[in-house]
């Protein structure tokens, strides 16, 4: 199924962004949740396109949330409700008896995505993509044209590096820039840039350029993430980069355009050219295109 593009007046793409409802009635929490952690309370479809639209964008690629765990529905049910606005990024469970047979499952349905994290493998950062599951989702997304959204810090980085050594043809996205400098005093250390963009020479490796929010000063107009995302760029290349949100948590204290503002109106280092493919070309190629099921 082809995506259709949104009026030209909202061009930009959103790589990242979450949705939920009050309704847990419909879509019941995982049972490690509760409706105290839902943090805003709402956060809907409707909520995200009246945050996102004003600022001229005008597709988003939906995260399952974590409040949901594997449970899916509340995603895929607006993808179905806004086909031409939204794709996603499912979650499945790599401990369980076929994940690559339930991302197949999910590609017919908008998914083009899949979040992996060392949470679901229930093992230390050093050793999370040990379980088989995760080599079965490794080989599906190669043979799918799917992606594996990965959810970690520094600390993952050496996994990720053995696992693309073993399946060079899955594409992976690093999300939040690796969350460098997401500690609470916003330290950004160049160890782990250069882990970070050593993973650059494996060419199915891409970055997520966002949640500048809870990074570095985690104040905007973050400009002082500007280094990172500079060497970030340089060693990737701004086609395999893509601007993200992270919405709702980017417009908690934040406002949405300070975090587009920052690729699409600062940074003097990017071109025209790479503003394009960080604000809507990288995204359009490797999320909002068909997978083969």
């Amino acid at each position: 199924m082809i995506r259709e593009h949104p009026p030209a007046v909202e061009p930009y793409i959103d790589a990242h962004s979450h949705v939920w409802t009050p309704d847990v009635a419909h879509y019941p929490l995982a049972p490690s949740f509760t409706v105290a952690d839902m943090k805003p309370r709402s956060f809907t479809a409707e909520e995200l396109l009246a945050t996102c639209r004003p600022a001229g964008v005008g597709r988003v690629n939906l995260i399952q949330m974590s409040y949901y765990e594997f449970d899916n529905r509340c995603m895929l049910d607006m993808i179905k409700l806004y086909p031409e606005r939204f794709v996603g990024t499912a979650i499945v469970d790599p401990l369980a008896g076929d994940p690559g047979k339930a991302m197949r499952d999910f590609l017919p349905r908008g998914v083009s995505a899949f979040r992996i994290q060392p949470a679901y493998s229930k093992l230390p950062p050093g050793r999370w993509l040990e379980p088989p599951g995760y080599a079965a989702m490794f080989a599906t997304a190669a043979r799918t044209g799917s992606a594996l959204s990965c959810l970690i810090g520094p600390d993952g980085f050496p996994e990720v590096e053995r696992m693309c050594r073993r399946f060079p043809d899955t594409t992976i996205i690093i999300d939040h820039l690796g969350r460098i400098g997401a500690g609470r005093d916003g330290t950004i250390h160049d160890a782990d840039i250069d882990a970070l963009c050593a993973l650059a020479k494996h060419p199915k490796v891409h970055v997520k350029v966002g949640a500048f929010y809870a990074l570095g000063k985690k104040t905007p107009p973050y400009v002082d993430l500007g280094p990172l995302i500079r060497r970030v760029v340089a060693a990737f290349g701004a086609k395999r980069c893509m601007w993200e949100s992270d919405c709702p948590f980017q417009v908690v204290t934040d406002r949405y355009i300070d975090s587009l503002s920052l690729i699409r109106d600062r940074l003097d280092f990017l071109t025209r050219d790479d503003r394009d493919w960080l604000l809507v070309r990288t995204a359009e190629r490797v999320l909002f295109r068909p997978a083969k099921s």
